[in-house]
């Protein structure tokens, strides 16, 4: 049932096309009494393939970390403007977090603006975490001033969990170190560290800081 299911939802155009055309055969030989229900289905299947596209075929891939076919599956949609508002916000989300894996910062930026641009009330949860991305690929870019506005939007939004915000307040804290505002360095690393992540990396990354920070004076 799966292989079929999963078939239908890869081919759902030609089945579509090849439904309204036993449907145009019916109607000639029986009648339209029995041609509209295989009419209606076909164009079912239509709006389908365009405005759902292949989305739960490519969020499975991606909770799978099968991301080869994750971007496979999304290059198929060649018309994302027209899937549905939720859809299409998780379309570019997706896009971006698969773009952040092959570091290519332009086309991840590029498409968590127009994810946030879609403005989907259902996808609104996520928004806090595309202003984070923003953050962290304009910090890494190094442009610290708009770096420094995505970040605080992040966190005044919400992110999704400790680490994720302890992981913005400590870049909050870099950038602060770097104007050097010692007041924002260390009220910044304070709400950080009191989170308390367990991720080794952001483990890490507090344990260096503590060592500058200790040595900044007041």
């Amino acid at each position: 049932m799966k292989k079929i299911w999963r078939f239908l939802i890869l081919y759902r155009l030609y089945v579509a096309i090849v439904v309204i055309a036993i449907g145009v055969w019916v109607n000639i030989s029986s009648g339209i009494l029995i041609a509209w229900i295989i009419y209606l289905l076909g164009l079912i299947l239509l709006v389908g393939h365009f405005m759902v596209g292949p989305m739960r075929l490519i969020q499975e891939a991606v909770e799978a970390g099968e991301f080869e076919e994750a971007r496979r599956l999304l290059n198929t949609i060649r018309f994302p403007r027209l899937l549905f508002k939720p859809l299409r916000q998780a379309y570019y989300l997706i896009r971006s977090n698969l773009d952040m894996v092959n570091q290519d910062l332009s086309s991840a930026e590029e498409n968590i603006k127009k994810s946030l641009e879609t403005k989907s009330k259902t996808m609104k949860e996520y928004e806090g975490v595309s202003y984070f991305q923003l953050g962290a690929i304009a910090y890494q870019k190094g442009d610290l001033k708009t770096a420094y506005a995505n970040l605080r939007t992040a966190i005044r939004l919400g992110l999704p969990d400790k680490e994720n915000t302890a992981a913005a307040y400590l870049q909050l804290s870099a950038i602060a170190m770097n104007r050097r505002d010692f007041k924002a360095v260390k009220m910044y690393f304070k709400k950080a560290k009191d989170l308390k992540p367990t991720t080794p990396e952001l483990v890490k990354q507090i344990k260096e800081m503590e060592k500058y920070i200790t040595r900044i004076p007041g």
